[in-house]
């Protein structure tokens, strides 16, 4: 949400930057800055007349204990009477300060956080932009695999029940890339806690009220499972319980800047997500993921964006997976941000790149929705927010088997991995007795 005084001193600033994102193309829209100050005006018009109601109140009570003791009675039931008119005129003031208000806020969340000037213009993701590229793609001799047919061909991942028990997007990992994928967790977590961020196991549910303070509306429709018969939710990221708890809360300068890192399983519906239907691991409901947050004084936020940003650079560097950084356009760039960036893999079954990875700077739009506040030097103020995505080990699983796949159906396990896979170098096809034959059972 972005600053209301701020927009009263510059409305012509954030018109731009609206219109940058293409908001003037979008019927409805266009006039939101005009509609949220009229409704500003209008509040404010309304709240000086019920804080004017309340000095009448205290002046009145003041009059009448004088008349009282001056043993003026007229004057004093008088001055009754008019004291017993307040409250009615006030509550119907207060209900009409706290509707324009409600109004208010809820028209100025759909106004966007000014963006950074390094923020390629664009209309769509069409249009972002590649800014860095990291390691060159193998060249292969045999034709290249997908990670479903690979995982299938070592009996290590079974879709077909996990379609059967649970419906797609879900899955089975089972015996050396479960370990692998537990693996790739253990090492992000340690890279994270070398770069100096305090590791913190979260809720994976949170009361509703903050999933819709640490989410947009159609980020909740589409993404969030709520609990029936419940107020909890089940988190999408566990940025939304890092984050979300410091919602409310006053941070003293002493503690800042918070860097936190997180493992969790992440839960999301993906309603209207391509290609759900497809079995496999790159867009599934169930996923583990390790997050990392940053709340800083305003002026360190650019800094830290390029830090975090690093760390997934590293993260997959250090895996030896081609990778590029794409910096997301105007059009593309959610409304809470003020500067995106994407990690993304080389898929050499696709031979072309895809997300693993997200670097947001929100600045202090996340932080005021969700009422954080920060005291520096005395005076308080709105601290800045930043979120990346460390690993999402689903869609990194992908990535190694398929750059990593070899000919006679092995696969490498990167280096930075085989002290966590008990020194195992690759992965190979096993011999399972027990594997479960999908088949209906004869009546």
């Amino acid at each position: 949400m972005i600053d209301l005084k701020n927009l009263r001193e510059r409305p012509d600033i954030y018109k731009a930057n609206m219109k940058k994102k293409g908001y003037g193309e979008l019927k409805g829209r266009d006039n939101l800055v005009e509609e949220v100050l009229k409704l500003d005006e209008e509040w404010r018009a309304v709240k000086l007349k019920a804080d004017n109601l309340r000095r009448d109140r205290n002046r009145i009570s003041e009059e009448i204990n004088l008349a009282k003791k001056s043993k003026d009675e007229t004057a004093a039931r008088e001055l009754i009477q008019k004291a017993k008119e307040i409250p009615e005129k006030l509550k119907n003031l207060e209900i009409e300060e706290k509707d324009l208000f409600d109004s208010l806020n809820k028209q100025l969340s759909l106004i966007p956080n000014l963006m950074s000037k390094r923020v390629p213009l664009g209309k769509s993701e069409k249009d972002n932009k590649v800014d860095k590229i990291y390691g060159k793609p193998k060249k292969f001799s045999f034709p290249v695999k997908s990670h479903v047919e690979i995982a299938e061909a070592l009996n290590m991942a079974d879709f077909e029940s996990s379609a059967r028990v649970a419906g797609t997007g879900f899955y089975y990992l089972e015996s050396d890339l479960a370990l692998l994928n537990q693996a790739l967790i253990n090492y992000a977590r340690d890279f994270m806690v070398k770069k100096g961020f305090r590791y913190i196991e979260t809720p994976l549910m949170l009361k509703e009220e903050v999933i819709d303070k640490v989410t947009d509306l159609n980020d909740k429709t589409n993404q969030i499972y709520l609990a029936k018969d419940s107020d909890l939710a089940l988190i999408g990221t566990s940025e939304h319980s890092l984050i979300g708890r410091f919602a409310g809360q006053e941070i003293p300068e002493n503690a800042l800047p918070i860097k936190h890192t997180s493992y969790s399983m992440c839960f999301r519906k993906e309603i209207g997500s391509h290609g759900l239907d497809e079995k496999g691991l790159f867009r599934t409901h169930q996923f583990n993921k390790i997050e990392m947050i940053v709340i800083c004084k305003p002026e360190q936020s650019e800094t830290f964006f390029e830090e975090m940003k690093k760390i997934t650079v590293g993260i997959f560097k250090g895996l030896g997976i081609p990778i590029r950084v794409l910096k997301i356009c105007s059009g593309d760039l959610g409304d809470l941000k003020y500067e995106q960036v994407d990690i993304e893999a080389y898929s050499p079954r696709r031979k072309d790149y895809f997300e693993v990875g997200s670097c947001s700077n929100l600045t202090s739009a996340q932080a005021r929705k969700l009422g954080i506040s920060a005291i520096i030097k005395n005076q308080r103020i709105t601290p800045h927010t930043l979120n990346n995505t460390a690993i999402a080990t689903s869609r990194a699983l992908v990535a190694i088997l398929e750059n990593f796949q070899n000919k006679d159906g092995t696969v490498a396990i990167p280096k930075v991995l085989h002290k966590y896979m008990g020194g195992k170098k690759k992965l190979e096809k096993q011999i399972v007795n027990d594997k479960i034959k999908t088949q209906k059972k004869k009546k």
